[in-house]
């Protein structure tokens, strides 16, 4: 479907005519598994004892041991009003906002936790507790039966369907789908034309649009193997990498900063990111890629630079978020441990572990002693992400340090002589400041300031030459179990207090309620799941355990790990996956559509050595890949989610996409990697310091013409291109984005400098073209991969004409004169078109 390009003239799209795509199928367990591990732990250690079946007396007849009892509420109205934080009595109790109203009353809770319940709320307050108040922390678990769900058994080759159409399918893939769809009496649509078959591909394999040389090319190849050696050729791109490493940068909720309550930067995040897109555009095995991000650091490595690649890529431990102003160090160590379990499982087996923190999963087979045996090799760990002591942010670490002949890249410059007496001299006068200030906590304030030059100096070897660091992870000390511990101590007199955590390689306890200060007595020696294996681990007294896990995880047994990479590949092809719940494989997610194509494709995952550009080729020359988008009424009345894949769905471009191809199409992409980051060279501290740099020119950059995976990226402060246009929020592990349509898009498009400029651009290239017409065709061809038609052809002449001459809509720097503007103002409404917004 093309809709008329004199709408999008008219309207630059502000309101995009293809309106909202199919409502996205994961959110509903999304919202369960924030409920589960943000909200239930909570109310279950701050509010059963008083307002549940467990309680003495129901105060305030107010029971929020149910969903009914807690949207009911009790004498004095609802507690909860899905997506109504005002008419919510239990968000005015938890922020203490009256006197008479304070829940808990002897304390209130912290910021983020009333920020978690701020956010469930407001995202619909999604409660699955049915019937009685459940206040035990503990589920019953059968193991056995829960070894019967498709998920959790090994894939078996299933036996290739026979087709009707037996002329139609040109892969196994095909015919699959195609059996599906027989028996359902649908037929497949036509395939796509090529322009069209092009422009999909090339977004779906590097992230950029076609060049015109790229589709005439292929537009006049009548060879058989045309379409294959186009194929091939994107995969070979060194974009290849760049287009899938954001895929699964989301997945690893990959930031530059620490977000949660005080947001501090991770200077050598960038590592991380470059590491995973060398690991695509390398196609890296899946199963040597899984092991080098949990156990790279306890890898065998041929040479230094194979070693600080798996030391880098241990990064992905370190990255999530961290509370930095957490007062509890066992707090802090197990909450660090619970996120890095969070994301293993969820990544690379597709389930919600972390779930049984607090109880037996509520819908898995995972008892809570699963889940503290993982937590044992985590705890085991030491996490090393950066950060300094400043202010509020008493949770520091040490970063890895690079072996010094791996000769990797550094992101500073080095540091002068008299660079570095210019940072001691201040330094000494900060702390001659310090010396004289009687105030405490003027002192402690002012200390802040000596801790960012520290950090700036800290950054170079004594020669002045940047160190070569990497956040990431290694195991701890071995020695006696659980008995060795480590204390810190922070602030003054009264104001002092101690925290502590485990120095050294143990087991863990189960904790009652996930509560810190409840301890259970016996000890859970460290392993995994034992719903997916029927012997524990070995995992040796002196080892964490990590090394030991990365090879369960990766090991073609585990029935878990190929299928669910294999639906993630599949779901960034046809933005559904096989598996609609691609992050939950468990018993509350999803069945897959096609249960025998997915064992099909995880087999062959495997038997081609784990390798995902075999894959991705294997799917994208199947014949489902390469339908239309055209939508059948018949098809459309049986399966209007176009589960049964009888066409291709349309879908607009992801945010990277788009932003990438306004500076493809204006000339402005700049194709060269840039080493390091804008938070690289800011070094280590706040993102907001006080009187300091701040980075937020860098994240809004309009002179930034680098790919939008090099982008700057903070935790709460993505650059606008990304945030508007639905790019994932890093503090959570995303499968698939939301995708939405709202006014501020239509205006980002209207009024941003990026898009502004790239029109200008784009609009002096075709300048040097002569003849209006001339210059009509080449730019739909650059912006849409096709030629105009005699209808667009008139459409744009009108409005080329009629833009006003003697008062541009808007004089610029660059826009010399009339015409200049009005070219620009015509391909800025090509960039706001839905056409150019959308792969079909």
């Amino acid at each position: 479907m093309r809709l008329p390009f004199l709408f999008a003239i008219a309207t630059f799209a502000a309101l995009f005519p293809l309106g909202s795509l199919a409502a996205d199928d994961s959110s509903d367990t999304e919202s369960q598994q924030f409920f589960e591990k943000k909200i239930r732990p909570v109310l279950i250690s701050e509010c059963y004892s008083c307002h549940s079946a467990e309680a003495d007396e129901m105060e305030g007849g107010l029971a929020l041991d149910t969903r009914t009892g807690i949207r009911r509420g009790g004498e004095r109205g609802a507690a909860v009003v899905p997506r109504n934080l005002e008419k919510s009595l239990l968000i005015k109790a938890i922020r203490h906002a009256t006197d008479d109203l304070q829940m808990p009353p002897d304390k209130k809770l912290s910021p983020e936790v009333i920020a978690d319940f701020e956010k469930w709320i407001s995202l619909g307050a999604v409660d699955p507790r049915e019937g009685e108040a459940i206040v035990a922390h503990r589920y019953e678990v059968d193991i056995e039966a829960g070894r019967k769900h498709w998920a959790f058994q090994v894939p078996q080759a299933p036996e290739i369907p026979d087709v009707q159409q037996s002329d139609w399918p040109i892969t196994n893939i095909d015919r699959f789908v195609l059996a599906k769809l027989q028996a359902q009496g649908i037929s497949p649509v036509d395939q796509a034309d090529k322009r069209t078959l092009l422009r999909r591909l090339s977004f779906d394999l590097i992230g950029l649009p076609p060049t015109e040389m790229e589709v005439e090319a292929f537009v006049t190849d009548d060879s058989a193997d045309a379409y294959e050696a186009a194929v091939d050729r994107l995969l070979a791109s060194p974009h290849f990498g760049e287009k899938w490493a954001r895929h699964w940068l989301d997945v690893a909720r990959y930031a530059e900063s620490t977000g949660s309550t005080v947001n501090f930067f991770y200077p050598q995040a960038w590592r991380y990111r470059d590491y995973v897109i060398d690991a695509f555009n390398h196609d890296k095995p899946y199963d040597q890629f899984v092991k080098e991000q949990l156990a790279g650091d306890l890898m065998r490595s041929e040479n230094s630079k194979q070693q600080a690649e798996r030391m880098i890529a241990t990064g992905f431990l370190a990255l999530g978020t961290k509370t930095l102003n957490e007062r509890s160090g066992l707090k802090y160590e197990l909450d660090v441990a619970d996120e890095q379990i969070d994301v293993t499982t969820q990544a690379f087996l597709g389930i919600t572990v972390a779930c049984a923190r607090c109880h037996d999963h509520k819908f898995d087979p995972i008892p809570q002693a699963d889940y503290y045996a993982m937590a044992g090799i985590f705890r085991s760990t030491e996490t090393c992400y950066g950060t300094i002591r400043f202010i509020n942010a008493q949770r520091p670490s040490e970063l890895l340090t690079l072996p010094a002949d791996a000769e990797v890249d550094v992101a500073i410059s080095a540091l002068s002589d008299s660079e570095r007496d210019r940072i001691e001299s201040q330094m000494d006068r900060v702390q001659e400041q310090i010396r004289n200030l009687r105030e405490p906590v003027q002192r402690f304030l002012t200390s802040g300031q000596v801790s960012l030059l520290q950090a700036q100096l800290d950054a170079y070897e004594s020669n002045g030459d940047p160190k070569s660091l990497a956040m990431g992870v290694h195991d701890k000390r071995s020695g006696p179990q659980f008995g060795n511990r480590r204390s810190f101590g922070f602030g003054q007199g009264a104001n002092r207090y101690t925290y502590d955590s485990t120095r050294l390689i143990a087991n863990s306890p189960v904790y009652i309620r996930g509560e810190h200060d409840s301890p259970e007595k016996e000890l859970v020696p460290r392993g995994t799941l034992q719903v997916l294996t029927s012997t524990p681990l070995e995992i040796p007294r002196s080892h964490s355990g990590r090394l030991e896990l990365a090879e369960w995880i990766a090991t073609p047994n585990n029935p878990l790990t190929a299928r669910v990479m294999v639906n993630r590949v599949w779901l960034q092809l046809f933005g559904r996956g096989l598996v609609p719940t691609a992050d939950d494989f468990g018993l509350a997610g999803q069945v897959p559509s096609h249960p025998e194509l997915l064992d099909h494709l995880a087999i062959g995952f495997m038997d081609d050595g784990w390798s995902v550009k075999r894959l991705i080729r294997r799917i994208v020359t199947s014949q489902v890949y390469q339908l239309s988008s055209t939508a059948e009424d018949q098809a459309l009345a049986i399966d209007p989610d176009n589960v049964l894949l009888w066409r291709m769905s349309l879908r607009r471009l992801d945010a990277e996409s788009l932003r990438d191809a306004m500076l493809a199409v204006s000339g402005r992409l700049d194709e060269k990697r840039p080493i390091g980051s804008a938070v690289a060279r800011q070094s280590e501290g706040p993102v907001n310091r006080f009187g300091g740099a701040s980075i937020t020119r860098s994240i809004d950059d309009p002179d930034n013409v680098h790919r939008s995976i090099y982008l700057p990226v903070i935790r709460d402060s993505l650059p606008e291109s990304l945030a508007l246009f639905d790019a994932a929020d890093p503090s959570l592990i995303t499968a698939h984005r939301q995708q939405t349509t709202v006014p501020a898009q239509g205006l980002y498009l209207l009024n941003n400098e990026f898009v502004l400029r790239a029109s200008d651009e784009a609009a002096r290239q075709l300048l040097t073209l002569s003849g209006q017409d001339k210059r009509i065709d080449a730019a739909f061809v650059r912006f849409f991969g096709r030629k105009a038609t005699a209808t667009e052809h008139d459409q744009a002449n009108r409005f080329l004409t009629s833009y006003p001459t003697e008062t541009p809509l808007r004089f610029r720097p660059g826009r010399p004169n009339n015409e200049h503007a009005r070219w620009s103002a015509f391909c800025q409404a090509l960039f706001a078109s839905a056409e150019f917004q959308y792969r079909r």
